[in-house]
């Protein structure tokens, strides 16, 4: 069973920089994908990030040039490096993982979840 735990989330004024990391465990190969997601309060999650099955990082218009994603293989471990925050950026990320026969676009469907964490940007 593919289990995803984040880490990293927190509080920090406008300005600030976060990374953010998934912990993956469950899967024994490089068949799967990832990628991060956040959710603002009241509205739906969006995919903000993913790395898809070549490999190749992509992003959402949004946060483009602002955060950077990447996945380091040897520790199964997912990062999102969070950069120039704004109080904007306040969202619950989520981590999240999928075979990659189904898909690794943010336009996905992704079928494993983690718990996710806060990030809180003040002004």
């Amino acid at each position: 069973q593919v289990q995803l735990v984040e880490s990293g989330g927190g509080s920090v004024q406008t300005g600030g920089t976060l990374r953010l990391s998934c912990a993956a465990s469950g899967y024994p190969d490089n068949s799967y994908c990832m990628g991060w997601f956040r959710q603002h309060p009241g509205e739906e999650r969006e995919a903000i990030s993913t790395i898809n099955s070549d490999d190749i990082p992509t992003y959402a218009d949004a946060v483009k040039g602002r955060f950077t994603i990447s996945l380091d293989n040897s520790k199964n471990t997912l990062y999102l490096q969070m950069n120039s925050l704004k109080p904007e950026h306040t969202a619950v990320y989520y981590c999240a993982a999928n075979r990659k026969i189904w898909g690794c676009t943010l336009s996905a469907l992704y079928n494993y979840w983690g718990q996710g964490t806060q990030v809180t940007v003040s002004s």
